[in-house]
């Protein structure tokens, strides 16, 4: 199965046992189960469900297999994402330095 930017899933059905019809079938894949851990307020919930919908860039966590953070506007989203991708756990937010980004950009280079 390929993983679409949508969620959408296609699948091949062959239908008629007597006969050999196959048919694309375009159906709609469920976003993934979010799981707060932490009593987060619910316009944090909202962005990164917006987020997760938009397909943001998450950046893995090279100590920690399965866990990934995510930018928003405002704030940035430390979630562990299982390995079936059906669900989420949302495990923290802070408010994102704009200047600490800006100095880590400019001196990754060297």
């Amino acid at each position: 199965m390929k993983h679409f930017k949508s969620f959408n899933v296609f699948t091949y059905v062959r239908r008629f046992a007597g006969r050999r019809l196959n048919m694309i079938m375009n159906m709609q894949k469920q976003p993934p189960i979010l799981d707060d851990l932490r009593n987060h307020s619910q316009e944090e919930l909202a962005e990164l469900r917006a987020l997760l919908s938009a397909d943001a860039e998450m950046r893995p966590d090279p100590r920690r297999p399965g866990f990934f953070e995510i930018t928003g506007m405002d704030r940035v989203y430390y979630i562990f994402k299982y390995p079936n991708g059906r669900k989420i756990l949302l495990l923290g937010v802070w408010e994102r330095d704009l200047v600490a980004e800006a100095v880590a950009y400019c001196f990754s280079a060297a």
